[in-house]
């Protein structure tokens, strides 16, 4: 099996076999994010134990990367402090603009864990909203719970 046909494969077990999904309570913010390009739909919301990420829940509809991206952050942000979480998201908007160069991928493969899969949807420009729609989610709900400053 070569490397893209797993991290494909990765994309679609978080999109058949979501992570966190279902809106629950209790929470201190909650967002709705659309991408307009494809009409890719998230509304998440985040509970906060101090500045740590005590959950995330959503619900979303859209393609599977949007989908599977929501379900891969999960698993990267709970019991992290926010800041961690965002830093995170940081790292996976770096895979993102790297434009499929696997050396950028290669460095960020422990920190992403499974997120790692997206690495070829960065060539995909019009894809890469997609990906990055539940990180952009999280960053506006986190504000928004007072987690950080924007």
């Amino acid at each position: 099996m070569n490397l893209e046909s797993m991290y494909q494969d990765i994309i679609l077990d978080h999109y058949r076999n979501p992570h966190g999904r279902g809106l629950r309570e209790p929470f201190e913010a909650e967002v709705h994010h659309v991408n307009p390009t494809c009409g890719d739909e998230v509304t998440l919301r985040v509970h906060l134990d101090g500045d740590t990420i005590a959950d995330v829940s959503y619900e979303g509809m859209g393609c599977s990367i949007s989908q599977a991206s929501v379900s891969a952050m999960y698993d990267l942000v709970i019991g992290r402090t926010v800041q961690q979480a965002l830093d995170t998201g940081e790292h996976f908007r770096t895979l993102m603009s790297a434009k499929g160069d696997p050396t950028v991928a290669e460095k960020l493969e422990d920190e992403l864990e499974d997120a790692i899969a997206f690495a070829g949807v960065s060539k995909y420009p019009a894809r890469i909203k997609c990906a990055l729609m539940s990180w952009m989610a999280l960053k506006d709900a986190s504000i928004r719970a007072g987690g950080t400053t924007p």
